[in-house]
């Protein structure tokens, strides 16, 4: 398993528990946009700090009893093969788990279910169902059966989507809203944050106000169980 990185504690990444938030390295997504480039771009991977599984697995024990649980993040943690005994390693522990993933690994996500591995997942909702082959260059078949997946209800989850001005605007918003939305599901936007990103001319791209998210907001929230911001 190639760890890039350990956020020892986290109060905002897991809903309702204290946690540690564990990046894996890789990533089979190329977004222009992405403020993560140090755990995607293999250039860059090289440099970058590994942890080493007995390491994290020290920190975890002695962390037994103070923390909730732990975030699985990347890069993209479900193109690792080894994830599911990773993560059965983190229960035996007495850990409850959560997943920040792309949804482009359906297969793994459904084991991950099956199996009781994962106890909440964040899925990453990029773009409009069109805009995925145009945008990122990748097949939207993938993203509509993890959909479909979470909705089976079988593990608490949300989806979420970062609003990037010049590749999302309410109008793609909605778009999303009609794909995705149902009574029983959480949705969340949070603002593009312009740093150290994929593509370099992203970092001179101004966020949204506040404001027009929160008319996103607005328009969308009767679609969802719950609709918020980040």
């Amino acid at each position: 398993m190639t760890i890039g990185g350990l956020q020892k504690l986290t109060l905002i990444d897991y809903p309702g528990k204290l946690a540690a938030t564990v990046f894996f390295l890789g990533c089979n997504f190329r977004c222009p946009w992405c403020y993560s480039s140090e755990l995607v771009l293999p250039e860059k991977i090289k440099e970058q700090q590994k942890i080493s599984e007995k390491e994290l697995f020290s920190f975890l024990k002695e962390r037994q009893g103070l923390l909730d649980g732990v975030v699985i993040c990347g890069g993209e943690p479900t193109i690792q093969k080894d994830l599911p005994q990773f993560i059965k390693r983190i229960k035996n522990l007495g850990f409850s788990v959560k997943l920040d993933t792309n949804g482009s690994n359906p297969k793994m996500l459904k084991r991950l279910i099956r199996e009781k591995l994962i106890d909440y997942v964040a899925m990453d909702i990029k773009l409009p169902k069109e805009k995925y082959s145009k945008i990122l260059k990748v097949k939207v078949d993938d993203i509509e059966k993890s959909i479909k997946i979470l909705k089976e209800n079988r593990v608490d989850y949300e989806f979420r989507t970062t609003v990037v001005p010049g590749i999302l605007d309410k109008k793609d918003i909605l778009e999303i809203t009609k794909w995705i939305g149902g009574p029983s599901i959480k949705y969340y936007i949070q603002n593009f944050r312009a740093e150290k990103t994929i593509d370099p001319k992203f970092e001179k791209v101004k966020p949204y106000p506040d404001k027009y998210l929160l008319n996103i907001q607005k328009s969308i929230s009767p679609f969802f169980e719950t609709c918020g911001i980040r």
